[in-house]
């Protein structure tokens, strides 16, 4: 992804808190189709997993900066330059193109989710910057690997076994509208890996 701010520098890492929303054409919710859900999302991440990441990144020796908030676009195309100043006039910290529906349907199912961030570039607002390339993320990309792998490889030894007792584990059991015997047999069928337990 791409810095907003001097200080996440190509190949730092961030493990982001917060997001915020600029797609337009994705599909991001399990619900409708005769059952709504309305999902807390306050906080979109799970706590305890960016803490692990957080540790795991230190272990590892990566230069890794905890919190701040992802801005999510569209793409494919990069941001323009007026929209890169807007964006850091909003206070975002970095920007990508991906991670923001898959955290809503992460949080639907109950699965807990953190993103491990790797800096590829500062974008087009910086002016050693200002026309980023596909071959220079790309070469950020393959350097960051190794010490991704790194990171990983120490998060796995550092989760908690047992009972989870961070929010994503509960996140249905408020957030179901729909009165069970409204809910289409077909939708019981298909979402029952997620709804099972509240929904029969």
């Amino acid at each position: 992804m791409g810095s907003l701010k001097e200080k996440y520098a190509p190949l730092h890492m961030v493990i982001p808190d917060q997001f915020v929303d600029r797609t337009f054409k994705r599909a991001s919710s399990f619900f409708g189709r005769g059952l709504v859900a309305h999902v807390a999302f306050a906080h979109p991440f799970c706590a305890d997993l960016g803490r692990v990441l957080g540790a795991a990144c230190r272990t590892a020796g990566a230069t890794v900066h905890e919190g701040g908030t992802y801005i999510c676009i569209e793409g494919p195309q990069f941001s323009t330059r007026a929209e890169s100043e807007l964006y850091r006039s909003w206070g975002m910290d970095v920007i990508g193109m991906t991670n923001l529906t898959e955290a809503r349907l992460a949080r639907e199912a109950e699965i807990c989710y953190s993103t491990l961030a790797m800096v590829t570039d500062y974008d087009c607002w910086h002016p050693d910057h200002d026309a980023v390339t596909a071959d220079e993320i790309i070469k950020n990309l393959v350097a960051n690997a190794a010490t991704a792998r790194s990171v990983l490889r120490a998060a796995v030894k550092g989760l908690a076994d047992g009972a989870r007792r961070c929010e994503c584990a509960s996140a249905l059991s408020h957030a179901l509208v729909t009165a069970p015997e409204l809910v289409p047999p077909q939708v019981k069928r298909e979402l029952a890996p997620i709804i099972g337990k509240y929904i029969k």
